[in-house]
Parts: structure tokens; sequence; C-alpha cells
């Protein structure tokens, strides 16, 4: 199969990039899996060592005219955002975020996770997926302790709640290791590690015991978990979102505060460290993530249609709204 797709940014990203991470990782498996795989994009990318033809793109082309550049011959063009045009080629659009209130989608959009797509009026899904080559297992993967907690997303943005992160480190005197952004604090339980990637974030992913996830907003995935849990760590969250369905029995999705602090303090969790990478590869490898997407590129290329009915964001309130915890 002959599958193009696009991005405006150079690939693959050196640091932070969810999107770009999983967009990539994607292309590279379906070259494993004998696939012709062309990515119109930013001239700095440098995919064709991992054998993906680059179209590169400059100026209007890059922003606004990318599709005038699609090669005629390709089976399937794979985009990452909701397109406000349409082409004469077989189409499929992967939805990331949450839409904003009203808003509709293609009719071959697909979701990030069982509840995003329900919160977009569809079913149609599949699920987040890493890399597990970018994440090998850690040498000592079941002996974990129990004082050192992760943050890992966008510390400025709220409906990550940092906040009660925070407050948890300090009533349960654990460490609370920050990466992605900073916070100002006088503790010695609060950790700033900035914006890091690669090699430096897998090694503090190593050294904490938990990742903290109460999330106050229907979360469409969070990679986050799927990295931590990779390396053994329990996840420890709220219910918004994809959180259950993502967390499983590996942590604890809580429904408030209270059932938060108990979770950490308690260290909630019926996986042992291994059994939580094994859940996490099983679930949420790149190679299941690139056959399901397979499946989905043959009924497109044959004429269905992903959703009969329109996609649409259901809540009447911006998906940022803060939801009680």
């Amino acid at each position: 199969m002959r599958i193009a797709f696009y991005h405006h940014v150079p690939l693959p990203v050196k640091t932070y990039g969810g999107t770009e991470r999983i967009l990539f990782w994607h292309m590279k498996e379906l070259v494993r899996q004998g696939h012709d795989v062309v990515l119109l994009g930013h001239p700095e990318s440098e995919v064709e060592e991992y054998g993906i033809k680059l179209i590169p793109l400059e100026g209007e082309y890059l922003r606004d005219k990318f599709q005038e550049k699609i090669p005629k011959d390709i089976d399937i063009l794979h985009l990452q955002f909701n397109p406000s045009f349409e082409l004469d080629i077989p189409l499929v659009c992967t939805v990331h975020g949450n839409g904003q209130p009203g808003e509709t989608f293609h009719n071959n959009s697909v979701f990030v996770s069982g509840s995003h797509a329900k919160n977009h009026n569809s079913n149609i899904f599949i699920a987040n997926a890493i890399d597990f080559e970018e994440y090998p297992a850690p040498d000592n993967i079941n002996k974990k302790g129990k004082d050192n907690l992760l943050f890992l997303a966008k510390a400025s943005w709220r409906v990550k709640n940092l906040s009660d992160c925070k407050k948890v480190a300090k009533k349960t005197k654990k460490h609370l290791h920050i990466i992605g952004g900073k916070t100002f604090s006088f503790s010695k339980y609060i950790h700033n590690h900035g914006f890091v990637g690669g090699k430096e974030k897998l090694d503090l992913i190593r050294q904490c015991d938990a990742l903290v996830f109460p999330v106050r907003w229907n979360e469409p995935f969070g990679l986050a978990m799927t990295e931590s849990m990779s390396q053994g760590l329990p996840i420890f969250g709220s219910q918004n979102g994809s959180l259950p369905e993502v967390i499983g029995e590996a942590g604890r999705a809580c429904a408030n505060y209270e059932e938060f602090l108990n979770a950490v303090q308690s260290f909630d969790c019926k996986l042992s460290p291994q059994q939580i990478r094994d859940y996490c590869y099983e679930k949420y490898n790149i190679d299941k993530y690139s056959r399901d997407y397979l499946k989905l590129y043959e009924k497109v290329i044959g004429g269905s249609k992903l959703s009969k009915e329109v996609p649409k964001f259901l809540s009447n309130d911006r998906a940022e709204t803060l939801i009680d915890f």
C-alpha cells in the first residue's frame, strides 16, 4: 500500500510533541511492515534514513497548499487534523485533541480512545501507542520504591492539575519530579526538571516510582501514561476522559482528591512493575497501532465511510473547562 502523510514541523521531533512522535513511529512501522510511505513535510525533516520518502514543502505549500503536492499514485492520505477542504482521494484523519462546542469532523475521523470517540458522537478509535524500541525495560524494573512521583505534562496547563500533585507530594512526603515546565515552590519535595526529551527524559522516568495524573478535563488519551507504564510505573489519576480505560489495573483512577491522596499514600496497584510493562506492551505498542490503521485504510480505499453520521463534539462547554476533583 502507498500511504501519504502530511506534517508542517520537522520530523522526528527532538523533545516534546506527542502527535509528532506517534506519527513518526507509525510511518516507521508501516515501512517495517512493507508499505510505501511518503511524507509531505518540512524540508528539515530527517526521515529518509528510515525508508520514508520526503516531499519537502516550503512557503505557502507547507502551510496552505500542501494538497497540490500530493502524488497522484498514492492509495490513501492520512492527516493528523480535521480538514476544511475536500479531496478526490481516500482520506483518514486522526483527531488528537478535543473539539469545541458544535464542532463537526470528517466522516473518516479516528479518535484516540473509546471515551474520546464517544464524546464526539463516534465509535471509531485506535488507542495511541509508543515505539517500545525507544522505551526499553530498565534492568531493575521490579526494584521500584514508593518515594518518587512523576508529573509528566505541561505544568502551565491547568487541566493537567499540577496543583493537586504538589499537595499530595507534600502531604505524603514523597518527592515530585516535574517534567514539562516549572512551578514555584520552596518545598524540598518539589523538583523542577523543565522541558527535556530523549535519554534524559527516559532516565528521569526511570528514577520515579509512579505517575500522578489527576487531570481535570476529558483527557483524549494521555501519552504520559503509556510512557510511564512502559517503565513499570503505576498510574494514579482521576476518572476523567480516557483514564479508566487506559489505566486498567495498572494503578488507580480516582473519583476525587481524597481517593487520589489515599491511592498515592498506599501505592494502590494490583500489578507488579513487570506486569505493568507487559500490560502496556500488549495494548499500546506501535505494531498493533499500525495494523489496526491498515484495516481502516482498506475500508476507506474500498469506498466505505468509517462513520455514517458526522462526528460532532457533544458537550456544550469548552473542552478546557475544569472538571471538579
